[in-house]
């Protein structure tokens, strides 16, 4: 008996970041990475600054950079990632995401890190994890 796909959405606080259907999800939680494949548990888990990755029906791997947040999945195959900043793969640059991780060092270095630095931080991280996954820039 096949399963239906999974049903997700991925929510950042200002916006709608991706939304369809999948066959897998790859996310790192405080306890580590995690799959969700259709038919998984309902479980609401907290996530790290990862690159979420989601593959879709047709195989296409859709991988998303997301500051921490939540994945809720509930009955019936909707899943819910939602983060206080996320972005795809072609939202982000890995210039930028490198040039935000060095100017955060450098203010961290001078004790002149503000909680908005500490959130593009963690968005950083989470790109360049992306592009990792994406061979976009090497380990």
């Amino acid at each position: 008996m096949e399963r239906e796909p999974l049903h997700v959405e991925v929510v950042a606080a200002d916006r709608q970041v991706w939304k369809g259907d999948a066959v897998n999800i790859i996310v790192r939680t405080t306890e580590g990475d995690i799959g969700i494949l259709p038919g998984h548990e309902p479980i609401l888990a907290a996530l790290v600054p990862c690159a979420a990755t989601i593959i879709t029906n047709d195989g296409k791997q859709e991988v998303i950079a997301v500051d921490g947040g939540f994945i809720a999945v509930n009955p019936g195959g909707r899943v819910s990632i939602l983060a206080q900043y996320a972005s795809t793969s072609d939202e982000f640059s890995v210039e930028e995401a490198q040039r935000v991780l060095d100017e955060t060092r450098r203010k961290r270095d001078r004790n002149e890190e503000t909680d908005e630095d500490v959130h593009r931080w963690h968005l950083a991280k989470a790109q360049m994890a992306a592009s990792r996954k994406l061979g976009r820039t090497q380990e």
